[in-house]
Parts: structure tokens; sequence; C-alpha cells
């Protein structure tokens, strides 16, 4: 049997764990959970606890919730990390939580970090015991748990959107780091304000941040922080940005609806965002040729080259030159004119192709290579548009037959798209003088 590692002095406890919330009181953030009239406050105050899942980016005080909760119930408090548990893992604390029960009558409130990286099985085998009482389950995930967590566990849980520590949330916890565990350590305002803008929300961050100043000031016999020590000492923190996870999708989302809504300044904002966070610059130059294509269509038909020519652009000179390409083009479509109407007609179009099935090309716009084809009379009626005044044949039908001919593409008035749309309407009083002659 292993025997119990020695206990860790205060110095070498990590700042994160040493200020650790105790108390629901002393949690800094969250106040819409847990502040007064809140779910978690009401829940503590009524001292009945219940599962959950505990959603939201790193360093929001998942965890501090989960043991301060454990705290407030009087509850036996056993943690997994599904990142190295397993179904043994989870037998044994399954059996843990029975023994406390069945001896001290006392709840088990089982904390499960990273809940979404288990399998659907290894989810599955929490249900019985939360079922039955046996513990009281808390998850804490970094995505979405509406497709990570398996349905079955998800309706047995409430769900607890945490969020990113504002700015003053994070200074609050700041001066209590600086006070409590900096032996008084001096930071310029600069420095402060940098240390806050790096942290991204994260308190952990901040913190671990504040640790490794400590230290570098210890060594550096130092007890002022500035802005200068501060570059030198720390090594370069990239904000959040989870490239395979939500955070990654919410700000593709914001720039993709900011170019959409014609606001330059926003679309700049978070395609500066992502890439200073680390995002390929051609997985964002494609998003953008998509948003060429979706939003702007033929209202600007010069957004899609311009959008392929800054990926080219990108190809050819990389970063950083490159990555002002890819903003330009943003720029550019933000302030080009909309329109859907291409990506709605191509939308209309498969779903009746889909519903409708398949009809027979009309005889008249067969090809007739051979001369059966010809014997059966393909292409024989056909009207050849040029030889047509305006180039056009008027009342010509290009559907099949028994198609009632629909109208998928509405072109709007903005842009080019507004001359498309004027000549459309012309075209179409030709095919109707045309079928009022042939009366």
């Amino acid at each position: 049997m292993n025997q119990p590692a020695a206990p860790m002095s205060a110095s070498h406890v990590p700042l994160a764990e040493r200020l650790r919330p105790q108390r629901l009181d002393d949690v800094v953030g969250q106040t819409h959970l847990v502040g007064p009239g809140k779910p978690l406050r009401l829940a503590v105050e009524s001292g009945r606890a219940h599962s959950m899942i505990l959603w939201g980016p790193p360093g929001v005080g998942k965890t501090t919730l989960a043991r301060v909760l454990a705290g407030a119930f009087d509850a036996e408090f056993i943690a997994l990390s599904a990142v190295f548990a397993g179904v043994k893992d989870i037998r044994e604390a399954m059996q843990r939580a029975q023994e406390t029960r069945d001896r001290a009558n006392r709840n088990t409130i089982l904390f499960v970090d990273e809940v979404h990286r288990f399998n659907k099985a290894q989810q599955d085998a929490f249900l019985p015991f939360v079922e039955q009482g046996v513990v009281t389950f808390i998850g804490a995930t970094t995505e979405n748990p509406s497709f990570e967590v398996n349905g079955a566990l998800l309706s047995r849980a409430a769900v607890y959107v945490l969020n990113p520590l504002s700015a003053d949330e994070l200074g609050t916890l700041f001066e209590h780091a600086r006070t409590v565990a900096l032996d008084g350590l001096a930071f310029s305002d600069g420095a402060k304000a940098v240390l806050v803008g790096v942290a991204d929300g994260d308190a952990r961050r901040l913190l671990n941040m504040l640790e490794t100043l400590r230290a570098a000031a210890g060594a550096a016999q130092r007890d002022r922080i500035d802005e200068a020590f501060l570059e030198a000492t720390l090594a370069q923190n990239l904000r959040r940005f989870d490239k395979g996870g939500d955070a990654f999708y919410d700000q593709i989302s914001a720039l993709h609806k900011s170019v959409r809504g014609s606001n330059p300044d926003a679309a700049l904002y978070w395609l500066c965002r992502m890439l200073d966070g680390g995002a390929d610059p051609l997985y964002l130059g494609r998003r953008i040729v998509r948003m060429a294509i979706e939003d702007i269509g033929l209202a600007d038909p010069r957004a899609l080259p311009m959008a392929l020519d800054a990926c080219a652009t990108y190809e050819r000179l990389g970063t950083p030159e490159g990555e002002l390409a890819i903003a330009q083009a943003v720029i550019y479509l933000a302030c080009a004119a909309k329109s859907n109407a291409a990506y709605v007609a191509y939308n209309s179009a498969r779903d009746f192709v889909r519903r409708k099935g398949s009809h027979a090309v009309p005889v008249h716009l067969r090809n007739a290579p051979t001369k059966l084809m010809k014997q059966l009379g393909f292409g024989r009626e056909y009207r050849y548009a040029h030889d047509e005044p305006e180039a056009y044949a008027a009342a010509e039908s290009y559907f099949p037959d028994d198609i009632e001919p629909p109208r998928f593409y509405q072109p709007t008035p903005r842009g080019i798209e507004g001359r498309i749309a004027e000549k459309l309407a012309h075209l179409r009083s030709l095919d109707a003088a045309a079928r009022k002659n042939r009366q």
C-alpha cells in the first residue's frame, strides 16, 4: 500500500490553492449564482443540495464552488478528474459514498472535473447512484454540456453557467492576493493593468502569474513591479483561446455577425482577438470567403475575389504581413452591400430537389448529337437566345414540363443586386407580353 504523502508547507502550496475561498461570501465573481436570492445561495440557505453541471471557461471558480458547497452542506467531498480517472476509480468512489451514507448517514458530493472527457458508458455509471441519492453529482466542464454530457445525466442536473471574471473582480482578487500572500509587494498601475488584461477573466492564471512575479522579485531583491520587469519576467501569455472549444466558435460567430452587421470596427476587434489567441489565419481566411458568399453575394461580387486574394496573399507573405490582407478583406466585407439572396436561393433549390425527386429533361432542351436523337425530336423546338430580340427567348420554358416553375432567387434592392433585380423584372415583363401574344 502506498504511504500517504507528507503534507506540504504553506510556502509550497500554490497561491491559487492557498487563497481558495472556504465560504460562499468569500467567492469573487459569479454573483448571478451566489449573490442574495440567487440559485446557489438559495440552495445553501435551504439546506437542500442538488446535482448540477458547472459550465464555464478555466479559472472562474468551478472547483471552488463545488468545495464551498460541500462545506456548506456538511457533506463528504470526493473529487474525480475525468482526465485521469477510469471505471475502477468511479466504482471505488461510489463504494466510499455508500459506506459514508450507511455508516454516518452523511451525504457525499461527488465532484467530477472535465466531465465532458468521460465517455457515454462512464457517464452512465453515475446515474443509479444519483437516482438513489448516494451522491449529489457536481460536474465541471469547459464545453457545452448540451453536446458533451449525456442527456440522461443532464436531465438530472441543473446547469449553471459561470462567467469569466470582470476586470474589477480580478482587481479585487489582485489586491487580496497582494495583501495576504505577497508580503505587500508593490505594483505600478501599468503593471497591474497588464496583469489583469493578460489574465483575461481567469483567476487561476492571475494568481499563477503573481506567484511567478513574487519569486522573481525576491531573486532580484525588488519590492516593486513595473511593466518593464513584468515583461522581462513573464513568458508570452496568450489570451484564453480554446482552438477546439466553445470560445473558438463563439468568437468566430462574433466575427461573422459583425461583418454581417456592417460594423468594421467590431469585425476587426474579433479578428485581432482570434489572431492574438493563436487562430490559424488561413482558417479565418476560409471563413471570410464563406461570409463573402453567404452575406454579400451578388450585392457586391467583388467581395468574393477580394476574400480569395487575401488568402492567397497570406499564403505568399505569411505572418505578420499577410494578416493585413485578411484584415483588409474583413473591413471591405463589413462595409459592402449585403445580400443573402443567393444563399437563400441555393438552399431553397436544394430543398425543392430533395422533395420533388427526378423529372425528365424537356425534349426541346435535350442535346441531339446522333441521328436517332434528332429523329426523336431532341432539341427540335429549342430557341437559341442569341437569335432572339435582346438575346432573350421570351416565355421559353427551362423547367421540366410537369413542374410549376418556382421562384428561388429573390434579389435585394441593395448594391449591384438592385440592377439585377431590375433586369429580371424587365425580362419577366417580356415573358408576360409573349404569353399574351400567344393567346
